[in-house]
């Protein structure tokens, strides 16, 4: 939270008594009144009652019900790399567990909520959950709780004018409130505002240039005239004035800018607006003060870098969007301004600036959608390009189900063959093999091959030859795998390389020598790949250097070696946020440790890595060669601890926090 909480004793207490009584529990009430603010703070109060957690969905960027379920998937860190649908690995994710559900913005795609936790809550007995919402969500047993606007006392005192003293502390901390007057004048503001808390701070925003005396005449004077029953009913009359009469105090610009930043679904840094929002009377280089002087008027909240409008501010920017008439050609702007991100990160992948772009576009993932869904109905063409794109960091990423989707929807377009379109059925193929969908996979992997063939480009050869050699390897054909990337290497490598499918090729003829027994051809093949990825400071391909001399030291006895290469590894997939791979150098650690004895550590980091593979619900655990392995380690750690010491640190990591538990292993073992 940015900002202190203010009263609501009494709502507190109503909730934790409704969640003891109830499984679930939801918090109504208008835009701006409190619900999300309520109930984040009810989490961070329970959240040690919980085994398993308590966890926050955020839905307020949804704008239709197709992602709702992945949406879900993501905030409870279930990145299922199974093809069956997110609902069912929902429910199994959540049976047997103890955890609290806090679905925040309910109204955007009310009746999935209510189909989803439906089956939710009947699937698992122990999971509770706590939404937000404008109206009831009407699921069976809920108990709903109205969260009204802040007390009023008679004598000019309750939580909105401690709510107004508080804010006005910090926006406007020369003015004084201790003067019968000022007291007046904030009780009157306070009253007319209906003891709103967003429409409160909207007020106090306002101080640095006007009075209070001057706030509370024009409130007053403002109520009745700012009508807009379609859009803000008589009900939200205080909210309406609130927003209304801060955007009217906005110098025209300023209210350009807000207007045109509600085409954003997610935090915007600035760059983003300036590319997406510049343009007329509003100069790119005037876009840093204006989004610092919104920050001031409480319109724009900053979190780290970027900035982010809350939902009633971001509907009324929507508004005036539409009056503008600039709602097509703004969305038009924001598909460009992501199609281009994804260019310049394609671009730039094979550079130190690597692993920034990977945080980039995952900060980003609200908007490359949005992007996408325009882009899919307004230009297939660019929509196919822009979809490829993906490719290298959606399934990195853990983002399976949507990848899938937003590729076979854009295969399903009328776009020309071409090497736009190989890419996307390269992007398809590894898909689906992270999911485990085998058989269909090598189908759109030859696909993809013919598809290659008839575009004649080197780029299209190698990425047909990584999806199918991924295919094949993880299918446990390692000599096709081989064939495949050799083939594509030998006939179209360059040096330097042209690029992400050329090192992708190599990593698949690198994993392929060691499932052969070719150990010598494996450990000399992952030096030369991650001396290439060292000279040019990328970390993808590296990190799986790394995974195949940590694999082979252990294979042939060089624990410690394999223990510093499985590190490398491990802090070079958390550094892109790739938790498929995180699990798979913890598997590494675990051998390393095993087999010098450390059965503790080996337990540890064994529970670590089972945490993020119940994440990822990866039916295979990585390459077949590996489980053989993995029962020999366990055996070798439960005889160097005891079974009862190992089953207990075992635990101990399974259900600790996964980024805290990851963090412990990445500081190393505690100095003696």
């Amino acid at each position: 939270m940015t900002t202190s909480f203010v009263g609501r004793e009494s709502e507190l207490d109503a909730v934790e008594v409704a969640l003891a009584r109830h499984r679930l529990v939801t918090l109504t009430g208008g835009g701006g009144v409190g619900k999300s603010r309520l109930a984040l703070r009810v989490a961070e109060q329970i959240r040690g009652r919980y085994t398993d957690g308590v966890w926050w969905v955020d839905l307020s960027n949804l704008y239709d019900d197709r992602l709702f379920t992945a949406t879900v998937c993501d905030a409870v860190d279930l990145l299922d790399h199974n093809p069956r649908a997110p609902v069912e690995a929902l429910c199994e994710w959540l049976t047997g567990r103890e955890v609290v559900l806090v679905f925040d913005c309910c109204e955007r795609v009310l009746a999935s909520c209510r189909s989803l936790l439906s089956e939710l809550l009947a699937a698992a007995p122990h999971l509770k959950v706590i939404a937000t919402s404008r109206e009831p969500l009407g699921g069976k047993g809920e108990h709903r709780i109205e969260v009204a606007p802040l007390s009023m006392d008679e004598g000019g005192s309750g939580d909105a004018v401690r709510l107004f003293r508080e804010r006005c502390a910090t926006a406007a901390p020369a003015v004084s409130l201790d003067s019968p007057d000022s007291a007046d004048a904030v009780a009157a503001i306070c009253r007319r505002l209906e003891g709103i808390p967003l429409a409160v701070e909207l007020a106090c925003a306002r101080l640095r240039e006007s009075s209070l005396t001057e706030i509370a005449a024009r409130l007053g004077s403002r109520l009745d005239t700012l009508v807009d029953e379609t859009m803000w009913p008589q009900r939200h009359r205080a909210l309406r004035t609130a927003i209304g009469w801060s955007h009217e105090l906005c110098s025209p610009v300023e209210r350009l800018l807000w207007a045109r930043l509600s085409v954003f679904r997610g935090p915007v840094e600035v760059s983003d607006a300036q590319s997406v929002c510049a343009g007329g009377p509003l100069a790119a280089h005037d876009i840093p003060p204006l989004l610092e002087r919104l920050v001031d008027q409480s319109v724009l909240q900053q979190v780290g870098t970027r900035y982010r409008m809350l939902d009633t501010v971001c509907e009324y920017g929507a508004m005036w969007l539409a009056e503008l008439g600039e709602e097509q050609a703004l969305a038009r702007l924001h598909a460009a301004h992501f199609a281009t991100v994804l260019a310049e990160s394609e671009a730039d992948w094979l550079s130190d600036r690597q692993v920034a772009w990977y945080a980039r576009i995952s900060a980003s993932h609200s908007d490359v959608r949005a992007a996408l869904d325009h882009l899919i109905e307004a230009d297939p063409v660019a929509a196919l390009e822009m979809a490829g794109r993906t490719g290298l960091f959606w399934p990195c990423c853990g983002h399976l189900h949507e990848s899938r989707d937003y590729l076979e929807r854009v295969l399903a377009l009328d776009t020309p063959r071409g090497p736009s379109r190989t890419r996307v059925l390269w992007a398809l193929g590894i898909t689906l093999t992270l999911q485990g969908d085998h058989r269909v996979a090598l189908r759109i992997g030859q696909e993809c091959a013919d598809a290659a063939r008839q575009d004649g480009t080197p780029q299209s050869q190698l990425f047909a030859a990584h999806t199918l050699g991924l295919t094949h390897l993880m299918a446990g054909r390692p000599q096709a795998a081989y064939d495949v990337s050799h083939q594509a290497l030998t006939n179209h490598s360059t040096s330097p390389p042209s690029g992400a499918p050329q090192l992708c090729c190599m990593v698949i003829r690198t994993f392929a020598h060691s499932a052969l027994g070719r150990l010598t051809e494996a450990y000399e093949a992952a030096i030369d790949l991650r001396d290439l990825s060292l000279r040019y400071g990328e970390q993808w391909a590296r990190s799986y250097a790394f995974h195949q001399l940590a694999f082979i030291d252990l294979l042939q006895g060089h624990a410690h070696d394999a223990e510093r290469h499985a590190l490398a590894m491990l802090t070079s997939k958390h550094s892109l946020n790739d938790n498929l791979g995180i699990a798979l150098a913890l598997d590494l650690l675990t051998g390393a440790n095993a087999v010098q004895g450390n059965g503790i550590g080996a337990a540890r980091t064994s529970g670590t890595g089972n945490t993020f593979w119940r994440m990822l619900g990866h039916p295979n655990r990585g390459t077949p060669e590996l489980s053989e392995a993995r029962d020999q380690w366990e055996l070798q750690a439960r005889k160097a601890a005891g079974d009862d010491a190992y089953n207990k640190a075992f635990r101990n990591a399974l259900n600790d926090d996964a980024e805290h538990s990851l963090t412990l292993v990445l500081q190393g073992p505690p100095l003696p």
